[in-house]
């Protein structure tokens, strides 16, 4: 994760230093480039942050699976039970 943001800032900076070659003399048109790498930065970033949560949480799902198998199909089994129940419970339309 250190070597992703690490990567992240280099990347940053050389594009902040391409705007500045794409736009000499003129300081608007430079922080405009700067401003639009940066967004596109911070784009990637959160893109990377929310692979590695959803990679995280499948793996813990993964893993809480594997080892509450039993528990999972008994708790399955109770909400097909539940769901039943709640079926004939409901009056026709």
């Amino acid at each position: 994760m250190k070597a992703s943001l690490l990567l992240l800032l280099v990347s940053t900076a050389i594009l902040a230093t391409g705007a500045r070659a794409d736009a000499p003399g003129e300081p608007e048109a430079l922080v405009r480039k700067v401003q639009e790498y940066a967004q596109k930065a911070t784009a990637m970033a959160k893109s990377a942050f929310s692979m590695v949560q959803d990679s995280e949480a499948a793996q813990q799902a993964r893993q809480w699976l594997a080892d509450n198998v039993d528990l999972a199909e008994q708790r399955l089994a109770w909400l097909k039970e539940q769901l039943v129940e709640l079926w004939k419970r409901t009056p026709a339309a």
